[in-house]
């Protein structure tokens, strides 16, 4: 059964708007709604222009006041709530930032019904079923662990995808690589689909642009811990770029190698060879809070896996 809740909010159309439709403005204004329900609110009267009820295709001039006073159902993409503990590494009444573990999936899909991070969140806080993806703002792979950004309001969902485009939120991961870089560097090389495994991303001249930003941290037994910057965010492009490079991620079933290094002691073969997962970790978000004024830089601490695998390869 869906749940309602009750959505009111003001704007002013930019200059920028002449020419367009009503239900068009609308839509660019508030891109978390579909265009299909802000129509219906407009010949509802939930939604006015001026005060004043109009047909979605009334052109406007800019400078215009639109008014949204509606009853939201639960966004039909969302799941059902679990109760799976949700670990909060920042929060305020517009967004949380969450600390996924490693292995848990972000959304609902095949293969993965319930058990995701969306179930936690609907869980922790009912209200966020109003918005599409529970109000999630981008998305971690299931073996990466780290920040996660969720927004708890419509306006801040709205913002927060619009800073994630302009590339203002800045996302700070660490990975473990196989072998020993001598300098950190820039992979601006586009990524696109697998021609045949339509699982993967590959670098490809056709695909969209992507740019990764990574620096030595430290040099361990066989490999080489780095701190990295995405200035894009693509479908696994940490992963793709660094194997791009002949410097597959450790532990990686996707992109990585098999086996091991030589030259590694025998404890050191096998926490590299028992590592289960991709060793790539979100470690930091920095972004302006799109309803305050100050900057949030939420820090998720390196989990225990990991700690211990660069303790032995130390």
């Amino acid at each position: 059964m869906s749940d309602t809740g009750r959505e009111r909010r003001e704007a002013t159309l930019p200059l920028a708007s002449a020419g367009d439709r009503v239900d068009q403005a609308a839509a660019a204004l508030w891109p978390e709604f579909s265009r299909s329900r802000l129509t219906a609110w407009l010949r509802s009267g939930a939604l006015t222009l001026d005060g004043a009820v109009v047909k979605p295709n009334r052109k406007v001039i800019g400078g215009e006041r639109l008014v949204l006073d509606a009853e939201v159902e639960d966004h039909p993409s969302n799941p059902r709530p679990q109760p799976i503990d949700v670990a909060v590494l920042y929060e305020d009444d517009h967004l949380l930032v969450v600390d996924k573990p490693a292995g848990q999936v972000v959304h609902p899909g095949s293969g993965n019904p319930d058990g995701t991070l969306v179930n936690a969140l609907l869980h922790h806080e009912p209200a966020l079923a109003r918005l599409p993806r529970a109000g999630l703002v981008h998305r971690l792979d299931k073996d990466t662990s780290g920040c996660l950004l969720v927004a708890r309001t419509g306006a801040a969902h709205a913002a927060l995808v619009a800073q994630l485009k302009r590339r203002d939120i800045h996302r700070h991961y660490q990975c473990l690589v196989w072998g020993e870089l001598i300098a950190g560097g820039t992979v601006d090389a586009p990524l696109g689909r697998h021609p045949v495994d339509r699982r993967r991303q590959v670098v490809r001249p056709d695909g969209r642009r992507a740019v990764t930003h990574y620096r030595l941290n430290r040099r361990l037994a066989g490999s080489t811990w780095l701190d990295v910057k995405l200035e894009t965010g693509r479908t696994h492009q940490i992963r793709v770029h660094m194997q791009h490079l002949g410097f597959p991620l450790v532990g990686d079933p996707m992109y990585g190698r098999r086996g091991a290094p030589a030259g590694l002691s025998p404890e050191q073969r096998a926490a590299w060879q028992g590592f289960p997962r991709q060793a790539l970790h979100a470690a930091r978000l920095v972004f302006d809070h799109p309803l305050a004024e100050l900057e949030v830089d939420a820090r998720s601490p390196l989990p225990g896996d990991l700690v211990d695998l660069l303790e032995a390869l130390a």
